[in-house]
């Protein structure tokens, strides 16, 4: 038999799988990235040999080896008389079922211990079904498959079975410098610990300039940077112990905020943190810097969920559309990064308006944040947070809003950024 360490559990409709949208909404279809493994692909089709080529440009398989031949089963038993086989084959089969579970015992001769199998095949029948998982087939698709079929599958084995997929990364970034992005970023790691009750923890990758120590007034001595520069002590504990905790569900991976040395780093430099993070914590906030670099651009790339925040001029929404565009070919396969507007309504200063931003990057914003002096600064100036300061405050409703959307809790609303909506909408209803 094909050995695996368990299997897949699939619908019992098997005829029910379809690709999902790119533009998915936010929290729908969270997949857990895949660790680094080989996967070798043989199709009878050049449809699934793309959409296997596709999903192995996935950011979720970034770490994954994928290797693409065509020839189908028989060109897999042929490949492995006399060479060792992948972590992971994926045989797409359009035969009969007689002849798949044919070919899957000539291809168990041949198989390693531990080798795992996806069949990708066009018979719709639960007992075919039956049969590949008792031969120790770890998923069986229905062709034709899309990009993210194949993807949700290969991620699927190294997800523990009946499990919520923990690990969430959301990264916040500004389209400039000095917009609030880091304070937006605190805020929402804040009311995701708060008000969602959710386990998380806010990393500032300012090192040089973070203000996260700061807002949330805290000083430790040990933060990302011992976790950066000791990559080879990187493990749950290590990174528990550099922890500072804030409140009840939320901790601080704080920057040192310090100039005694120069923070040049590799593109790879945080991925062994992230991977401790996501595989122990059920949210990460990410305080991106505003700065295009290897490593900002992978971070980004990589998060499960990205806010881009900006101000109302023409500088940001030039950076905001070029990062949106960007970000959205570089993740083909995921929902479109999210914006919101910061620092709305600053007195005698002329502003590019929602409608116009809109226009720009195809998509509304998901909040419009005013420009609030008083509040910001006290909260600023005292350590705290703005539901701290003022937990009834239309912005520290914002604020919860964004922090819903971006952990998949509430739907995306976007005919409309204004919080009166619901009750006008009652009102109008009554009226008539």
């Amino acid at each position: 038999m094909i050995r695996n360490a368990y299997q897949v559990a699939v619908t019992e409709d098997l005829g029910q799988q379809a690709a999902a949208p790119a533009d998915v909404a936010a929290g729908e279809d969270h997949i857990a990235p895949a660790p680094r493994v080989s996967v070798q692909a043989f199709c009878e089709t050049v449809e699934t040999a793309a959409a296997v080529q596709a999903a192995g440009e996935d950011r979720r398989l970034a770490k994954a080896h994928v290797k693409i031949q065509m020839g189908g089963m028989t060109a897999a038993i042929e490949a492995y008389r006399a060479s060792a086989t992948p972590n992971v084959i994926i045989i797409e089969a359009e035969h009969r079922a007689e002849e798949i579970l044919g070919g899957l015992d000539q291809l168990a001769e041949v198989c390693d211990a531990g080798t795992r199998v996806i069949v990708v095949g066009r018979v719709n029948d639960v007992t075919l079904y039956r049969e590949l998982t008792r031969r120790g087939v770890s998923d069986y698709l229905i062709a034709p498959v899309g990009t993210i079929d194949v993807v949700r599958s290969i991620c699927g084995l190294y997800s523990a079975p009946d499990a919520k997929p923990v690990g969430r990364i959301i990264a916040v970034v500004g389209a400039k410098g000095g917009v609030g992005a880091s304070t937006v970023a605190h805020n929402i790691a804040y009311s995701i610990g708060r008000d969602l009750s959710v386990d998380s923890v806010v990393v500032d990758l300012d090192l040089a300039f973070g203000t996260a120590g700061l807002d949330y007034n805290q000083d430790p001595p040990q933060g990302i940077a011992d976790a950066v520069f000791s990559p080879d002590r990187i493990d749950t504990g290590f990174v528990d112990r550099l922890l500072s905790k804030c409140t009840d569900h939320l901790s601080l991976l704080a920057a040192p905020a310090t100039l005694d040395r120069v923070y040049d780093f590799g593109a790879d430099a945080f991925d062994s943190t992230l991977d401790t993070l996501r595989s122990s914590i059920p949210c990460t906030v990410l305080d991106v810097p505003h700065q295009w670099a290897g490593w900002t651009r992978r971070l980004l790339v990589s998060a499960d969920d990205i806010l881009v925040v900006a101000a109302p001029d023409l500088a940001n929404l030039r950076n905001a559309k070029n990062m949106v565009d960007l970000l959205r070919a570089a993740r083909p396969n995921d929902h479109r990064p999210f914006y919101c507007l910061n620092q709305v309504g600053v007195p005698k200063r002329p502003e590019i308006t929602p409608a116009d931003f809109a226009k720009a990057l195809e998509d509304q914003p998901l909040a419009s944040i005013p420009f609030e002096p008083q509040l910001f600064g006290t909260a600023a100036n005292n350590g705290q947070m703005i539901a701290e300061v003022s937990s009834g405050h239309k912005t520290a409703e914002m604020l919860r809003q964004l922090a819903q959307v971006l952990t998949g809790r509430s739907e995306v609303k976007r005919k409309s950024n204004s919080l009166l909506t619901p009750l006008l909408a009652k009102l109008m209803k009554r009226s008539a």
